[in-house]
């Protein structure tokens, strides 16, 4: 589904210079984007949402910035933690859960 946006000048004084217009499917699409990169959604929900990214250019492309994005983030943010952090924060959870 197409968003309302202005093709050509005369549309353009028409719409004004206000953001997008997203009908309902591409508001559900964008709200849910996160849970479809992660794999949270149920199957029916994520067939659903695919169905619409494959139909809705201005979806699609909302989603395959947002997939490179996390994708570059994953392969640069790869910092290995010190051991005595991990031990440090092993045993502040273990400490917690005694408490509990």
């Amino acid at each position: 589904m197409e968003d309302q946006q202005p093709e050509s000048p005369e549309q353009d004084e028409m719409y004004g210079t206000e953001p997008p217009v997203y009908f309902e499917p591409c508001q559900e699409a964008i709200a849910t984007l996160y849970s479809f990169l992660d794999g949270e959604l149920t199957p029916d929900r994520r067939e659903q949402i695919q169905h619409h990214l494959d139909e809705c250019g201005p979806c699609f492309e909302a989603f395959d910035f947002e997939a490179e994005l996390k994708a570059l983030i994953a392969r640069k943010c790869r910092d290995e933690v010190p051991e005595a952090l991990r031990r440090r924060v092993a045993d502040a959870l273990r400490a917690e859960d005694v408490r509990s």
